[in-house]
């Protein structure tokens, strides 16, 4: 790990100025930052202290029945918030799925979702690093995408992001040029955009708070994910679900986005084209799953994703949609 100094900003338009300098990264939890420093995959000049700014650690209400959660939030207050667990049950679960209890004390939702991706070749020149091949193409892919990718092919490794992507949620950036906010759904970039960048933060732009609208009424959600074990891993595979069902067990809107299967929190679609107007049923559910992972093109090693992806897409738009175990 290389030296640095850790600087500490009197407020947030401070925070910015001292981002946009070369060789200076935000420093928030940490969980993730460490990793990659004791792995030299980064190696800043400079930490800027985020932890002290006010305000960017709450959960409140917003205009319209939606939520907002700052980007200082821990996980362990977003899975224990009453307002989240009963409106948002999948971000709940995602969150509390994440790591361990000691780092969801830790760890931020803004993190969470700025996470770098993990791959089998931290310290080689490759695509990411400016480099002009992506190794696990040709190497050690069992880890990697089966959507989306080329000519990078990592996955993005957050447990919140698809379940606050299903919730149509927007992210809020402050930077040099002001504030803007993007959906989440465009602030993720795949690499045949940039294979270096996974998201459209700007130079001292500072991520400060993730907005989540009100969910149609009568949805319920859930977050799904396998793991090789148990205990503190990523996921292989994860799916969030978003479903409304009327009366008749006709499904009148539904968001499925799935994790860990592409550089990006993957939405689908296809599964939603099938689900809407449908009666839902384990074969409406299971035609879903066919068609989400359809596109599906993966590597030599990864091909059981494939199936696992199948099963969750499928289990969870049944437990959402209250049906239950598929």
């Amino acid at each position: 790990m290389n030296r640095f100094e850790v600087l500490t900003p009197v407020d947030l338009a401070h925070a910015s100025r001292l981002l946009a300098e070369h060789g200076r990264v935000a420093l928030a939890g940490g969980v993730d930052l460490v990793d990659l420093m004791k792995q030299n995959v980064v190696a800043p000049d400079s930490l800027v202290n985020l932890k002290g700014l006010p305000g960017m650690d709450a959960i409140e209400p917003v205009a319209g029945g939606g939520l907002k959660i700052g980007a200082l939030a821990k996980l362990h207050d977003v899975a224990n918030n009453a307002a989240v667990r009963q409106r948002y049950e999948a971000v709940a679960i995602a969150a509390e799925e994440a790591a361990t209890p000691q780092i969801r004390n830790l760890a931020t939702v803004g993190g969470n979702l700025l996470q770098r991706p993990r791959c089998w070749y931290p310290e080689i020149q490759c695509l990411k690093k400016g480099g002009n091949k992506c190794y696990a193409v040709g190497g050690l892919n069992r880890y990697h995408a089966i959507l989306g990718g080329g000519p990078s092919f990592i996955v993005h490794p957050s447990n919140l992001a698809p379940a606050l992507m299903a919730f149509d949620a927007s992210v809020r950036l402050a930077g040099p040029s002001g504030e803007r906010t993007v959906a989440l759904d465009k602030f993720f970039t795949l690499p045949n955009v940039n294979p270096t960048r996974e998201n459209v933060l700007e130079p001292g732009e500072v991520l400060t708070e993730v907005i989540i609208p009100a969910p149609p009424r009568g949805a319920r959600s859930v977050y799904l994910e396998a793991r090789e074990k148990q205990s503190y891993d990523w996921p292989l595979v994860s799916v969030a679900a978003v479903v409304v069902v009327d009366h008749g067990r006709v499904v009148r809107n539904a968001h499925v986005v799935m994790g860990a299967v592409a550089p990006i929190p993957w939405p689908s679609p296809e599964a939603e084209k099938v689900l809407i107007g449908a009666q839902l049923d384990l074969d409406a559910a299971a035609r879903a799953a066919e068609a989400a992972l359809k596109p599906a093109a993966p590597l030599r090693d990864n091909g059981y994703k494939v199936a696992i992806a199948k099963t969750l897409v499928r289990r969870a738009i049944m437990r959402a949609g209250g049906v239950g175990e598929a």
